[in-house]
């Protein structure tokens, strides 16, 4: 029974910095919080808000209804209503933001420096095999060198006995 390899997790230096994640708290009202902030720079809102703004200006301006002739005075407070809330969202998002962008980025340099360290050990590995493999290479040769000086040998005495066995007989006196 073998156990199973276990998967590397890549987002483990990414793991301490989880807590930045949600930008204003995992709640109802950070959830919330933060859609509201970052509806504010969709073209959606702007083209609604120009389309509110407008159909306030056109029914007041025409008359068609009173409830705020012009100058518009509760056009601007709502504006600046808006604005109140708006600024501290927008930047308070901005704050987290930058904050999960250097977590991420730290996280990033974490792993790219593990990554490098494992590159170099097995750059490493890679070279000691290779030596190793040069080294067999070199015996593999020697013992080639040696296998064929004893085959010579080999030869040279079954030639000298091969001579001797088959040599004429010695003339007779």
């Amino acid at each position: 029974m073998h156990a199973e390899p276990s998967t590397p997790d890549h987002l483990r230096f990414h793991a301490p910095h989880v807590h930045l994640t949600p930008a204003f708290g995992g709640d109802w009202f950070g959830i919330r919080a933060e859609r509201f902030a970052r509806f504010f720079g969709t073209p959606r809102f702007l083209a609604t808000q120009t389309l509110i703004v407008g159909v306030w200006v056109a029914l007041n301006s025409t008359g068609l209804t009173t409830f705020d002739v012009y100058p518009f005075i509760f056009l601007n407070l709502a504006f600046s209503l808006q604005a109140a809330y708006a600024a501290p969202l927008i930047l308070l998002a901005q704050t987290r933001q930058a904050d999960r962008d250097k977590a991420n980025a730290e996280a990033d340099a974490q792993h790219r420096e593990v990554l490098a360290a494992a590159a170099q050990k097995q750059q490493e590995q890679v070279f000691e095999q290779n030596r190793r493999l040069l080294d067999l290479m070199e015996q593999n040769t020697q013992l080639t060198r040696v296998t064929r000086e004893l085959s010579e040998r080999i030869e040279a005495l079954t030639d000298q006995i091969h001579r001797k066995v088959v040599a004429p007989p010695a003339p007779s006196k």
